[in-house]
């Protein structure tokens, strides 16, 4: 049977960020949907957009283990396709490193529908106004337009002018985008965190490693303080995400293991809390070892 809270709650999975670490949450999902958890709406920001939205396209068992597939398949050119045409660009032109095409074609190849509205759960994709530094939410219109949108890193990726702003990466205003759920009526929320790589003795290499390093800390830190500022009212349940965690969130060569990691990590967790109280996990504060 699946698990809905009582009355009139309403339940929204919150997808954080995290680059590559967005396998764990695929993890996660398998092991949610194999005990029967469902949502009402599903929110999610940079890579937790992406996976947010293919979830919200087909929320079961069988729509996860496709996600689980085409995460497996995946390599860090399909996502970040640099080569030395993308450097020359960059050193000609003086634009952005990356262009949106590994992207759009995940989402053209893998996301069941083309407008956000025609989701089977309502999806709500949270991207920044570059401008501002505002969050904004979009929940209907072009699915590739909002996915790519949220998951364009600054400085890497250039903004997507759409619907009057010029957006950016989720991550910089909203990287778990709490507070977003509750806007748009949610009062259960089931938090899915990528973590941060805590057993690394040294730091990444490379530029576009060490900005996504940057942001996995960034995440962890913005998530306990929205959790710890939250009313009484909100009930909230963080799935612990992998630790001891080693790589880089622009190393997809892991993606496999840190997938079955989190099905064992997340079946023990839902057999040991049954969701029954919401806590921050120590694996979500910030740490080492």
């Amino acid at each position: 049977m699946p698990v809905r809270e009582i009355g009139s709650r309403k339940t929204a999975f919150v997808l954080a960020g995290g680059g590559s670490f967005g396998a764990i949450q695929v993890g996660m999902l398998h092991s949610l949907a194999a005990h029967g958890v469902t949502a009402d709406m599903v929110v999610g920001s940079s890579v937790g957009a992406l996976n947010g939205a293919f979830f919200a396209g087909d929320p079961t068992l069988d729509g996860v283990r496709r996600l689980g597939a085409i995460w497996r398949g995946l390599r860090r050119h399909d996502v970040f396709p640099v080569d030395w045409r993308t450097v020359l660009s960059f050193l000609w032109h003086r634009d952005f490193l990356i262009p949106h095409d590994g992207i759009r074609k995940l989402i053209d190849d893998h996301i069941p529908y083309r407008n956000l509205e025609e989701a089977r759960l309502p999806v709500h994709i949270v991207a920044t106004n570059i401008i501002n530094g505002d969050s904004v939410v979009l929940s209907d219109g072009s699915a590739a337009e909002a996915i790519v949108a949220s998951t364009a890193i600054p400085g890497a990726f250039s903004p997507i002018r759409y619907r009057n702003y010029y957006l950016a990466d989720g991550a910089i205003s909203s990287n778990t985008p709490i507070q977003v759920a509750v806007n748009m009526g949610a009062t259960r929320l089931i938090i899915l965190p990528t973590g941060h790589a805590c057993a690394n003795q040294d730091p990444p290499v490379g530029a576009v490693a060490n900005a996504l390093h940057a942001l996995t800390l960034l995440i962890a830190r913005q998530l306990v303080i929205e959790l710890e500022t939250l009313g009484p009212d909100i009930e909230y349940f963080v799935v612990p995400p992998l630790c001891p965690l080693v790589g880089s969130p622009y190393d997809f060569s892991r993606t496999a293991d840190h997938i079955d990691r989190a099905i064992l990590s997340t079946d023990a967790w839902l057999a040991e809390h049954h969701l029954r109280q919401g806590k921050i996990p120590h694996e979500m504060r910030l740490h080492s070892h």
